[in-house]
C-alpha cells in the first residue's frame, strides 16, 4: 500500500535559509505586473459604468450595486472554470481574478456611498444599501458558481 500524497507538503528543512530578496522579487514581479494591468482595466470599466449610468446625489446607488453584483457573479464563474474545468497559466488568476475583477468591483465606493447617503439625510436608503450589497454580492457568487457546476455536470453526462 502506498502512502497518500499530501497536497500541501511541509518544507522538510524549516531551518533552510529563505531565498534572497532579489530572487523573491524577481519571482513575484510578473504577478505584480499582471495584477496592476488587470486592476487598471477593471477600474476603467467600473469608471465607464459610472459615466454611463450616473447616480444622482441621495439616490440609491444602483450602478455601484450592479457593478459589484456582476463582478461577484463573474468571479463565481471564473473560479469554477479555472479550478474545475481548465488548467490555466499561473498568471491568469492574478490578472483576471485579483486585477480585473478586483479593480472592477468596488467595495470602497460602497462605503463612501453609504457615508454620503447617511450624511445627506438619507439614512434609510443608506441602511438598505448597506444590507442589500453583501447579500446580493454573496448570492451572485454562489448562484453563478452553482450554475457553472450544473452546466459542467450536464456536459459530462
Amino acid at each position: 500500500m502506498t502512502e497518500p500524497v499530501d497536497p500541501d507538503p511541509v518544507d522538510p528543512d524549516p531551518q533552510a535559509p529563505a531565498p534572497p530578496l532579489s530572487a523573491r522579487v524577481r519571482d513575484q514581479a510578473p504577478v505584480v505586473g499582471v495584477v496592476a494591468i488587470g486592476g487598471a482595466l477593471g477600474a476603467c470599466a467600473r469608471y465607464g459604468a459610472g459615466l454611463l449610468w450616473p447616480t444622482a446625489p441621495g439616490a440609491f446607488p444602483w450602478t455601484t450595486l450592479g457593478v459589484n453584483a456582476v463582478g461577484c457573479a463573474v468571479i463565481g464563474l471564473f473560479m469554477v472554470a479555472i479550478t474545475e474545468m481548465w488548467s490555466v497559466h499561473r498568471l491568469v488568476r492574478p490578472f483576471f481574478g485579483t486585477g480585473v475583477l478586483g479593480g472592477f468591483t468596488t467595495f470602497s465606493t460602497y462605503a463612501v456611498d453609504i457615508h454620503g447617503l447617511v450624511q445627506g439625510g438619507h439614512a434609510a436608503t443608506g441602511l438598505a444599501y448597506l444590507a442589500a450589497t453583501p447579500l446580493i454580492a454573496l448570492g451572485a457568487v454562489w448562484g453563478a458558481a452553482h450554475a457553472a457546476r450544473r452546466l459542467i455536470a450536464r456536459r459530462q453526462t
